[in-house]
């Protein structure tokens, strides 16, 4: 059972937002993160982002994803129209920094990103987005309009006590090292992606 173990006011490049860590013990090293805009109306309609930590993608600033991007329009979109992003500590689909990188060699010799999670015996996607929708319970949220183009995400809520009023899409353009990683997101896990982004 996850709970709130402490929360703060942080100043960010994006304007402040709320800091809020959530896990089942006040030692967690790791815990998963709320972002919640100033500007919140809990009445309404919340927008939220369920966002899954990347290392490589947001503070190493990696072309191989789109991640950093994402998160950065994230917090811009949701300062501007008040929100949640849920940044949970599941890197590289939840399967950690070390057999991120043994996957990346594996793409280097020809893989895509789901070929290479398989012949590491990984699972290609093993995110549980229950955590996020737990601490949106925990923040009382019963509304929200989600920003995603993932469609594991959609179901999640669809199948919680939480009513999704409708999707946001947050599409990045690709770039030369992207393009094939956003094409194997489309045609394996189906994400909702134009044929723009994938150019």
């Amino acid at each position: 059972m996850i709970t709130l173990q402490a929360e703060s006011l942080v100043p960010t490049d994006f304007g402040n937002f709320r800091v809020m860590a959530f896990s089942d013990s006040e030692k967690d090293w790791m815990p998963h993160i709320a972002l919640v805009a100033e500007n919140t109306d809990f009445s309404k309609p919340i927008n939220v982002r369920f966002h899954s930590e990347c290392i490589t993608g947001e503070v190493f600033h990696s072309k191989k994803c789109e991640c950093g991007q994402q998160l950065d329009a994230a917090m811009k979109f949701i300062q501007e129209n008040g929100g949640i992003i849920v940044y949970l500590r599941q890197e590289g689909r939840n399967i950690g920094i070390i057999n991120k990188l043994k996957a990346y060699a594996l793409q280097e010799k020809g893989l895509d990103t789901v070929q290479a999670n398989l012949q590491l015996g990984l699972p290609a996607d093993d995110r549980d987005f229950n955590v996020a929708i737990e601490i949106l319970k925990l923040l009382d949220v019963k509304e929200i309009n989600l920003l995603t183009n993932n469609p594991d995400k959609i179901k999640f809520v669809e199948n919680s006590e939480i009513h999704l009023n409708k999707r946001i899409p947050l599409q990045m353009e690709a770039n030369e090292n992207s393009k094939e990683y956003l094409k194997t997101k489309k045609e394996y896990f189906g994400h909702l992606l134009d044929d723009e982004t994938e150019k």
